[in-house]
């Protein structure tokens, strides 16, 4: 499947860099300057492993350029790998926030740490909650970044792509590597 997307940063981009796409690395394939566009072309696999697939033309996608090597480092260590893809069970209007309700695969429990931190469509957020047995994670996110994002359209229902914290799945594989068990 191939994507043309628009962008104010279109024209700063290279051939063969990568862009996140609601959480989802691709990487660019051409560039057309005039209309401020670019071209990404999604594999089976990226269409398996995530919800990019579900996508219609006009969508809003969140963008996030690659990290440079000489810039701060803001948020959470994030990869655009998605692991999975979750759903919205629950979008509540709190004073000063959104919290959203988020169910995921049973085999991600174990990647899941109070107050640390997930990959929603691309937004790196901190847990504000999980419900171990119904496999769902809290997140509360606040009206600025519910306004730059896609995160102001979510709604019940939706599905979204989820990366879980990193260093959790580096954490689980050596562990799973020493009692001889094997990651999902």
């Amino acid at each position: 499947m191939t994507f043309v997307v628009q962008a104010a940063f279109a024209s700063e981009l290279s051939i063969g860099q990568s862009v996140s796409h609601n959480g989802v690395c691709l990487t660019i394939e051409s560039i057309q300057t005039k209309d401020q566009s670019y071209q990404v072309t999604l594999v089976q696999e990226t269409l398996n492993r995530s919800s990019l697939g579900h996508l219609q033309i006009g969508s809003t996608v969140n963008l996030e350029r690659c990290l440079r090597v000489d810039a701060r480092m803001d948020g959470h260590i994030v990869q655009g790998h998605v692991d999975a893809v979750g759903k919205i069970e629950r979008a509540e209007t709190e004073p000063g926030q959104k919290r959203f309700t988020i169910a995921f695969s049973a085999e991600f429990e174990p990647l899941v740490v109070m107050k640390g931190s997930i990959c929603i469509d691309g937004i790196s957020l901190t847990i504000a909650e999980s419900n171990p047995k119904l496999h769902t994670v809290d997140v509360c996110i606040i009206p600025h970044t519910l306004e730059i994002t896609n995160a102001g359209q979510w709604k019940t229902g939706d599905q979204v792509n989820l990366e879980f914290d990193v260093i959790g799945k580096y954490a689980k594989k050596w562990m799973d590597v020493r009692s001889g068990m094997h990651f999902p």
